[in-house]
């Protein structure tokens, strides 16, 4: 019969590996985030012109809640499009 050496899983054991996640916002000390700053604004959304998620940019909620007012808001005065084809 296997002994406890002979033990196999078959996923690998989760290794804390994940690098530390900051907010950007904090970390740099902004105070307000520009809605007319349309470059600024295209990094904080993907592709397809959807905003990007807390759990992949880090942002904390505080920051995360003023960076969709100032992206929806931009929309509005067409500075950045709601849908787009290949965006960067």
């Amino acid at each position: 019969m296997a002994s406890k050496k002979d033990v196999r899983y078959l996923n690998p054991i989760a290794i804390d590996t994940k690098s530390e996640r900051y907010c950007r916002f904090r970390k740099k000390g902004f105070k307000y985030i520009d809605y007319k700053d349309g470059d600024f604004l295209l990094m904080l959304v993907n592709e397809q012109g959807k905003i990007m998620p807390r759990r992949l940019t880090g942002t904390s909620l505080k920051y995360q809640r003023r960076v969709g007012k100032a992206i929806k808001k931009a929309r509005h005065i067409a500075l950045l499009p709601y849908v787009a084809d290949q965006l960067h």
